[in-house]
């Protein structure tokens, strides 16, 4: 075998896309897109000649393109070029010496005769609708011959058929003549429908990676709250334990709950960076530009409550997979046309006029020729073909009947796993609504919870410990995130609804529209502009969500809880201090050794 190496093939253009942001350089200087749902729908169709879909963290091509449908469309030409006029013209150049022998034997000797001949064959054929073949035939024969005593020479014998043949069984009717153009309209729409379900999972793929960020963006929040208040407790522990009122042991809990929230600030991160490059995946961008989208449309917080009978009889017109059934049984109903057609016998009936005409040079040098319409001819007759038993023509209509039961069985299973969907999807609707409730009133208990124990720190009542803040902590941060978590589900739980029901195009106000594409066609070339399909441009697109001018996660009320206060020691960071050193037991009570308490600075803001 014959191989190229890699570096032979042709190269291909890369985009510049400077390195990706990481945990490790999150790259905070980069400038703010500020982004809005619809922008972010918009630009997801705009760069999608090959329609994404999401596909968990990332995005990946859907195997459907926008020229799809339009391929398919040429299939109706190509069906239809089967009743376009066919013309034939034969032009043939002989000459011919034939031998032959005289005279008497023995003095018998070979000679022959020349003959130059010019043959023109001129046809012309249409095929009708109902399978008859109507042609026109032209045919003219000059021809000179060395040969003696001809009447005529040179003679031009020429004549005109004028003809039709039509099927009587087998091959006759509209129906199944025209069956082939009706599958190829068909195939066409299917391939649309096909189109527009992919673009259908396209939409609300950016709706879902777009609500993904936002969480994403809410949680990185939490999570450095979290972390905050494990530092500063770390720290706070140290310090205690420095004025003998602590142990190592609290040290070390401290210090172990301040690494587990800054590794849950790092997964955090990590998740944001995902999400958002999974958003830019979809949306057709590059995976870094220098700049970082910040969504500003807010979720939406109120019930919309949907008619579950509306849903069933909304999705049975506008799934496209129920719609491509649809149209398969129906390209099965053509199909069956032309088999029950094909199992026929051939029977046909034909017809023919012929017009002869003769002229040519007498040998005294005059010139005779046939008078118009002198000569004619013609044929009538019907012509029988039929294989005994019809066996493969019928092997092939019990095919098709099979298969048109096999495509209806396939609808009802279509319909059947569409209302299942749909009722998950109702069911979710409901489930994360009441879950974003729940988790609000869980957010506020916990937000209480919080404050009474930081107020119990501050004011050091007895038994107190920052333990307790940190739990509190800890609640709060875990409230905001599934409050956070449970809305935007909620959000996504609507557009997956759309999308389930057939209709978030129309909600979104997404049509489809053609636009000029110049090739040639029927006409050729000899009709200038008469290009299809025409120029049609889209109208304009009002926004269907509202658009914020601040981050989309500002809607969750983010307030920070405020970090405590010590009047002790003076605050070290826990990596200042080795932890051996924590490890040692605190000195006696009255000991000179203990160290001199120490007013503790205000933490910065």
């Amino acid at each position: 075998m014959e191989i190229r190496a890699p570096a032979q093939f042709p190269r291909a253009r890369l985009p510049d896309v400077p390195d990706p942001p990481t945990v490790g350089d999150p790259q905070n200087d980069r400038e703010s897109l500020l982004l809005s749902l619809d922008d972010a729908i918009r630009l997801a169709l705009e760069n999608s000649e090959v329609v994404r879909v999401l596909t968990g963290a990332g995005a990946a091509s859907s195997g459907s393109t926008i020229y799809d449908p339009a391929i398919a469309n040429t299939q109706i030409d190509e069906a239809r070029g089967a009743f376009d006029p066919r013309l034939g013209l034969g032009n043939r150049f002989d000459r011919i010496e034939t031998p032959r022998a005289f005279g008497p034997a023995p003095d018998v000797v070979i000679d022959g005769d020349r003959l130059d001949q010019y043959r023109m064959d001129l046809g012309l054929s249409k095929t009708t609708a109902s399978g008859g073949t109507a042609s026109l035939g032209v045919l003219t024969t000059p021809q000179r011959s060395t040969a003696d005593g001809l009447l005529l020479n040179p003679e031009t014998s020429s004549s005109v058929d004028l003809g039709f043949r039509q099927p009587l069984l087998q091959g006759a009717g509209a129906r199944a003549n025209l069956a082939p153009i009706e599958i190829a309209r068909i195939d066409t729409e299917r391939s649309f429908y096909q189109f527009q379900q992919s673009v259908q999972s396209l939409v609300r793929g950016v709706i879902e990676a777009y609500w993904a960020l936002v969480f994403a963006r809410t949680e990185v929040w939490a999570r450095q709250q979290q972390a905050e208040q494990g530092d500063w407790a770390s720290v706070l522990a140290e310090a205690n334990f420095k004025a003998g009122r602590g142990n190592a042991g609290d040290v070390a809990l401290a210090r172990s709950s301040a690494a587990n929230f800054r590794a849950n600030l790092i997964t955090a991160r990590a998740s944001l960076i995902r999400r958002e490059a999974a958003l830019r995946n979809i949306l057709g961008l590059p995976p870094a530009d220098h700049r970082q989208i910040v969504p500003v449309t807010p979720p939406a917080t109120e019930w919309i409550g949907v008619d579950w009978q509306t849903v069933l009889r909304t999705a049975e017109v506008y799934r496209p997979d129920l719609i491509e059934r649809k149209l398969q049984i129906e390209a099965d109903r053509q199909q069956l046309v032309v088999a029950e057609n094909n199992a026929l016998p051939a029977v046909d009936a034909t017809a023919l006029y012929r017009w002869n005409g003769l002229s040519g040079t007498a040998p005294d040098g005059s010139r005779v020729v046939s008078d118009p319409g002198q000569f004619t001819g013609w044929q009538l007759g019907i012509d029988v073909a039929v294989p005994l038993g019809l066996r493969q023509s019928r092997a092939a209509l019990r095919a098709r009947e099979l298969a048109l039961m096999r495509d209806r069985a396939n609808l009802e299973q279509a319909l059947h796993n569409a209302a299942h969907l749909l009722a998950e999807s109702y069911r979710n609707l409901a489930q994360f609504f009441e879950q974003y409730r729940a988790f609000q009133e869980t957010r506020a208990a916990a937000r209480l919870n919080l404050d009474a124990q930081s107020a119990r720190w501050r004011a050091q009542v007895p038994g107190t410990n920052y333990l307790d803040v940190l739990q509190g902590v800890t609640s709060w941060g875990n409230a905001v995130d599934s409050e956070a978590q449970a809305l935007l589900e909620y959000n996504t739980a609507l557009a997956t609804l759309d999308e389930q029901m057939g209709t978030i195009l129309e909600v979104h106000g997404i049509r489809f529209t053609e636009v000029r594409y110049c090739s040639i066609g029927p006409a050729g070339r000899l009709v200038a502009g008469r290009w299809y399909p025409r120029d049609r441009r889209p109208g304009e697109n009002e926004d269907r969500y509202p658009r914020g001018r601040e981050p989309a996660e500002n809607a969750f009320e983010l307030d920070a809880p405020p970090l405590p206060r010590s009047r002790d020691a003076e605050l070290q960071r826990p990596s200042e201090v080795p932890f051996e050193e924590l490890m040692q037991p605190p000195p006696a009570f009255g000991s000179q050794q203990r160290p001199a308490p120490q007013r503790l600075p205000a933490p910065a803001p």
